[in-house]
């Protein structure tokens, strides 16, 4: 992992070692990086935003279903409608490049469904059957996770992000992610989520939700006590494990219903304004818009307009906004592959958010720390601002007694 040093270059995170005495020749980012990461845990609004860069964190056994990218869409999708079938579709878009992409693939499918509207023709026929079949590839595809699935990654940001301290508002974590990494390491660590399902029997969707909170009343006391360990989670693109069932959005993986879930297109812009998406949407925005707001961003591509675009706005705009974003695209690697301590290349990404950013802080804007790393590098990083509660203590000596209790 490097930081962004204006003026200097992208600086390695660990300190340069002389290789004879093992002094230090020259400090690396670590401290910087840990100042950085300490400012905006004691925001008082904090923000984390998650894409599928960080779903690429978690592991399954090799036997097993593995995270995915978008290039392993494109494979699940094709292997779901069979090689002949998806020849032909993309066939049907000579001009078009989509160059492996199925976000592109399913776009255009859908302007021709669009276009084709009042048409029952075998081509009309053929795209329609291709989209639900490709939707289904996607479904199953992304939904790779259970209680056997290593979530190092996910915990750790969890444990040290969402136990800050009760009196502050509660962290919020945003993702465009479909799978449940976040909520299984939660359960695992005993998180409590707060994500705009009731606590009924069956689970269903109400935006007034996240108003709650959950308090400790103790005999004796006339106030409650905010419990420690619990966090807002939103989910920007919709869950696996949300259908709608009669006009009703509830929280099961059952066959009944429609899926919750923005697909891969380029329609996510006016889809996003549709309920649940609109309120999981306008909370980022409001939430951008508040003061002493930080905003640790990791795994997302800036490439949804509609998330992206709020995001250099409030830049622009809030004054008091703190901004961390930790993405491999920065630089190249070749760049890495120098191994020089610093290194000042030319930015390998192509985004024009990325670029925005960049410039920047090359131009000393201190509210924006940019690291060139993965979202398990990010999780390494983070300080620890309190150590583990009373309650996870107790929750790791009860779960090594069941373990050893076990035939």
């Amino acid at each position: 992992m490097r930081l962004y040093v204006p003026d200097e270059g992208w600086k390695r995170y660990a300190d340069k070692l002389n290789d004879e005495d093992g002094k230090v020749e020259a400090f690396g980012a670590k401290r910087l990086v840990e100042s950085a990461f300490l400012n905006a845990l004691n925001a008082t609004n904090l923000l984390v935003l998650t894409g599928s860069g960080s779903s690429l964190a978690a592991k399954n056994a090799a036997e097993r279903p593995q995270p995915v990218g978008m290039g392993d869409l494109w494979a699940a999708v094709k292997a779901q409608v069979g090689d002949d079938a998806f020849g032909a579709i993309c066939a049907m878009f000579p001009n078009a490049p989509v160059n492996e992409n199925i976000e592109k693939l399913l776009t255009l499918c859908k302007l021709f469904l669009e276009l084709n509207q009042t048409s029952d023709g075998p081509e009309a026929t053929a795209v329609s059957k291709f989209v639900k079949d490709a939707e289904e590839a996607i479904l199953t595809k992304v939904d790779f996770v259970d209680a056997a699935t290593t979530l190092d990654a996910h915990a750790t940001v969890i444990q040290r992000i969402g136990r800050r301290g009760i009196r502050k508002p509660r962290a919020r974590f945003f993702t465009t992610n479909y799978d449940l990494c976040f909520e299984e390491a939660a359960r695992r660590h005993r998180f409590t989520i707060i994500d705009g399902f009731s606590h009924a029997l069956d689970q269903t969707y109400d935006r007034g939700n996240f108003d709650f909170d959950i308090v400790r009343r103790e005999q004796g006391k006339d106030a409650p006590d905010y419990i420690e360990n619990v966090f807002h989670l939103y989910k920007l693109h919709g869950s696996v494990d949300w259908r709608r069932i009669d006009g009703e959005i509830y929280r099961s993986k059952g066959p009944r219903g429609d899926p919750i879930l923005i697909y891969p297109r380029s329609s996510k812009y006016q889809e996003s304004f549709e309920a649940p998406y609109l309120d999981m949407v306008g909370a980022l925005q409001a939430s951008l818009r508040e003061p002493d707001t930080a905003l640790i961003i990791s795994g997302f591509g800036f490439n949804d307009d509609h998330l992206s675009r709020p995001i250099l706005a409030a830049m622009e705009a809030n004054m008091s906004m703190r901004l961390l974003i930790c993405d491999p695209a920065f630089l190249a690697a070749e760049d890495l592959a120098l191994d020089d301590h610093v290194v000042d290349p030319e930015l390998k990404t192509d985004n024009a958010y990325l670029k925005a950013f960049h410039r920047l802080a090359k131009g000393g804007d201190p509210r924006v720390h940019l690291l060139n790393g993965r979202f398990s590098d990010m999780a390494k990083a983070l300080p620890d601002l309190v150590g583990e509660t009373d309650r996870e203590r107790h929750i790791a000596r009860v779960r090594s007694l069941r373990d050893e209790a076990a035939p």
